[in-house]
């Protein structure tokens, strides 16, 4: 899930200005470091046994410099993002030469060669703050939660927030047909099942269907019911890590895979109907949502002719309230041409969706887009 365009000059320009810069002469040392750099989602670089003259010390986002050019780097400016490689774990003395080139870290393989990785990545992809990630689960079957996950994120891409949708009920029929783009072009979960460790951010992004303004990780139709849990977890970071808004509608069975996305929640919203029965439900499952998440709230969906206000369901449930959800005329019939939940901008669905980002990226301190 790499790649690169260089089908132009300004985009091979800005390719070479986000290269990582690798500085050895040492041909086994430079052939671990390229392999960990395509790990990593990198094309670097390299300069064998000396710095370029043009530039590349000064603009490369990320430095590898081999233990073995250490003592010739003396008069190369001081910069931040120099990491210096050896291989020799018994060797006390590269912390010295690590200080004499201006090296922030020493990477002693193979032993750190995760940790290189990780760095290496930081740095072609950039460091931001992550993505404020909201779950959506329902606190009984059929409670809308999908609906208000779908509507959640064309808020908030309508906004103009960067916006990914995650569909983790992988019995739910997918999050695509919901919003009407089941043939869009692009990659579904069974693609991501066996991935493990980093996945590249940008790529992740590239990769799924664009829909309404924002990219979708949903279902095939194929047998594919389950991803493992690692899957989960490199790639809900990965979609974090490109900043903006993550949404993720959750399974209210919480299998090993759920419970690592609900790791990875700033927030959770649990969706009632105002119903006895279902607030007799939803008291379950947010006994169990409470344990791992700091932040859950109850969304209260209407009619509410059941006597009991939202106030006071979400009082039963020992929850904050996040907002209260009117239904939605029309919604069926939306639906049905392929418009996706919220998209009409002055239903209950929009409406609950703009003030509920509005209330959210305040507390979190606004978010980048």
């Amino acid at each position: 899930m790499t790649g690169s365009n260089t089908s132009d000059c300004p985009a091979a320009m800005d390719l070479r200005q986000g290269r990582p810069l690798i500085v050895t002469a040492d041909e086994e040392l430079l052939d671990d470091l390229l392999r960990l750099c395509a790990a990593a989602g990198a094309v670097p670089e390299v300069a064998h046994g000396a710095p370029p003259r043009t530039g590349g010390w000064e603009n490369a986002p990320l430095i590898l410099v081999g233990d073995d050019c250490s003592t010739g780097l003396g008069g190369v400016a001081r910069r931040e993002g120099v990491v210096l490689v050896g291989t020799d774990l018994d060797d006390s003395g590269v912390w010295r030469r690590a200080v004499g080139i201006g090296a922030q870290n020493v990477a002693l393989l193979p032993d750190g060669e995760s940790w290189l990785v990780d760095r290496i990545a930081d740095a072609v992809e950039g460091v931001g703050r992550p993505a404020l990630t909201v779950g959506v689960i329902g606190g009984r079957g059929g409670a809308g939660a999908s609906t208000l996950a779908c509507a959640l994120a064309v808020g908030a891409a309508r906004a103009g927030r960067r916006t990914m949708l995650i569909d983790g009920d992988p019995l739910g029929g997918g999050l695509d047909v919901l919003l009407g783009g089941e043939r869009a072009e692009g990659l579904r979960w069974p693609a991501f099942a066996d991935s493990r460790g980093r996945v590249a951010a940008r790529a992740l992004e590239e990769a799924l269907p664009e829909l309404h303004s924002l990219r979708v990780l949903s279902w095939d139709r194929g047998d594919c019911a389950a991803v493992p849990p690692d899957a989960m977890r490199a790639v809900l970071a990965a979609a974090r890590r490109r900043g903006g808004v993550v949404v993720v509608d959750l399974p209210r069975r919480l299998d090993d895979t759920a419970l690592e996305a609900l790791g990875q929640l700033d927030m959770g919203l649990l969706v009632v109907p105002a119903e006895l029965r279902a607030v007799a439900a939803a008291h379950r499952v947010a006994s169990v949502l409470r344990m791992m998440l700091g932040d859950l709230r109850a969304v209260v969906r209407g009619p509410f002719g059941s006597g009991l206000p939202a106030e006071e369901i979400a009082r039963l449930l020992e929850l904050p309230l996040a907002g209260e959800l009117p239904p939605e005329p029309g919604l069926a019939d939306a639906l049905n041409a392929g418009r996706p939940p919220g998209s009409a901008e002055r239903g209950p669905l929009a409406r609950f969706s703009a003030e509920f980002w509005a209330q959210a990226l305040t507390e979190g301190g606004g978010m980048p887009v």
